[in-house]
C-alpha cells in the first residue's frame, strides 16, 4: 500500500507491506529497499470482472510466498538495474 502527498508534486510519503504490515523506508519520496509491487486489472472471465488491484510486498514476504509455489518462479541474472 502506497501514500502520496498532496499537491502538485505528489511526492511518496509511505509503502507498506499489505501481507505483514512492515513500513519499509521511504526517504524524500524515494523508496530505500526493494518492494515487490503488483497492479493488475481483471477483464472477461474473471469473478473480479473490471476491478484494478494493487499490492506491495516487502522482500521477506515475497520469498514467503514464492516459497509456495507448485513451479518455482524463473529465475534470470540481470546487469542492469532500472
Amino acid at each position: 500500500m502506497r501514500k502520496y502527498g498532496e499537491g502538485q508534486e505528489r511526492k511518496l510519503i509511505q509503502v507498506v507491506c499489505n501481507k505483514c504490515g512492515r513500513a519499509l523506508t521511504v526517504e524524500d519520496g524515494y523508496l530505500k529497499e526493494y518492494c515487490f509491487s503488483a497492479d493488475t486489472v481483471f477483464g472477461y472471465f474473471s469473478r473480479k470482472d473490471g476491478t484494478r488491484h494493487h499490492f506491495d510486498l516487502c522482500e521477506d514476504c515475497y520469498d514467503a510466498l514464492t516459497a509456495g509455489f507448485a513451479v518455482d518462479v524463473e529465475e534470470v541474472e540481470e546487469t542492469e538495474f532500472l
